[in-house]
């Protein structure tokens, strides 16, 4: 199931909405990483407080724990986390991308040892639409190829970056057959690839719209390519996808990112960036970003940001405590950052879309930039 309304424009930026098996997203939206079930040190109560209104799982490390048998006896990846929102599905190529020489890929799909036990595993298009059935997400993605920026010590060439969208977009069909004879209710994405090369990028979309899927993302950017090189391929091909369907743009990434991805039509965005950075004290503010460690804030009675309505920022935990926390190694610390970051991220996500809907996204995207760079 899967219904996208969209509500208004500004330039390519869009505003809008959509409706799922297990709820509403207003978009743009931001989705947190919750890779085993869980966002790393957030409550889900919290969540839902901060305004999440959709998350992430993922289907390779679902698979390999808690493993199908225990998500089938919950009747799903929602009951088991005890999530009652929208979830989103990796495929797991990311992951077997990661693996790196602990995996072979093959036309028929991926073999590669288990980083859990070293179990010989065999993934297919077909078995990540099987697990995906199982978790019951709302948005399926489409098992593909992550074609790397560097491939054996080298850029990676425009005939080695076709082939491996080639057999994404081969694989893409496979998990669209599947997703079918599974009728399976929820919503199958293809995923564009084609490296740095704008071209294989139009003929990446060209065939997964043939496909008529419910959405599309754009993968195989933020994979180690330089900064200028990703946002070209983000002005690039967002907005060539079909206006009346969610786009979403994978793994990407820091607040200026999301704003630029919004510019050119993105509607969905992840990122581990909020909590991997707020478990190493690296906190975003509205004024720039706070490294906690820095010896500054050592008597810094100030919260995180004074205008932030987080939680952590609005019981007025002082920089100083935080630092204290994190010096000790204390959970808290942690735990506190993330909720100020994904706060401040789905926060930002809010702004611009109140923007949208007055035609001043411009406007606000100048006092964005200005206040960024103004400094905490």
């Amino acid at each position: 199931m899967l219904e996208f309304e969209l509500l208004a424009t500004d330039g390519r930026a869009r505003r809008g909405r959509l409706t799922l098996k297990h709820g509403i997203v207003e978009t743009p939206m931001f989705m947190p990483v919750g890779t085993y079930g869980t966002v790393k040190g957030v409550l889900p109560r919290s969540l839902e407080e901060m305004g999440a209104q959709i998350i992430l799982g993922n289907t390779f490390h679902l698979w390999l724990r808690p493993g199908l048998e225990v998500l089938r006896q919950f009747g799903g990846l929602h009951r088991f986390e005890r999530w009652t929102r929208p979830i989103l599905t990796d495929s797991g190529g990311f992951q077997v991308w990661s693996l790196g020489e602990m995996r072979r890929i093959s036309e028929e799909g991926v073999r590669f040892a288990s980083p859990v036990d070293g179990d010989k595993l065999f993934l297919t298009p077909e078995i990540s639409m099987q697990i995906q059935t199982v978790l019951d997400s709302d948005i399926v993605m489409q098992f593909d190829e992550c074609t790397p920026y560097h491939t054996k010590g080298h850029v990676t060439t425009e005939a080695e970056a076709c082939s491996s969208m080639q057999l994404s977009l081969r694989w893409a069909a496979r998990c669209k057959v599947e997703f079918d004879r599974l009728a399976n209710p929820n919503a199958l994405f293809g995923i564009v690839q084609g490296g740095m090369y704008e071209l294989l990028r139009e003929a990446s979309i060209a065939a997964l719209v043939d496909m008529d899927l419910p959405g599309y993302a754009v993968g195989g950017v933020s994979v180690g390519e330089p900064k200028e090189d990703m946002l070209r391929i983000v002005a690039h091909t967002p907005h060539r996808l079909p206006e009346d369907k969610p786009r979403y743009l994978m793994g990407v990434g820091t607040p200026e990112d999301l704003v630029e991805g919004v510019a050119q039509g993105v509607d969905l965005f992840d990122c581990v960036l909020p909590t991997r950075n707020a478990r190493n004290a690296h906190l975003f503010t509205r004024f720039g970003d706070i490294k906690l460690r820095n010896a500054r804030y050592r008597n810094d009675a100030l919260p995180i940001d004074e205008t932030c309505r987080c939680y952590t920022c609005s019981n007025g935990f002082s920089r100083a405590y935080l630092q204290h926390l994190e010096r000790c190694s204390e959970m808290l610390a942690p735990m506190l950052a993330s909720i100020h970051n994904l706060h401040y991220y789905l926060n930002l996500m809010r702004e611009i879309r109140e923007a949208l809907e007055c035609g001043r996204f411009a406007g606000w995207r100048t006092q964005f930039e200005s206040d960024r760079v103004r400094g905490v």
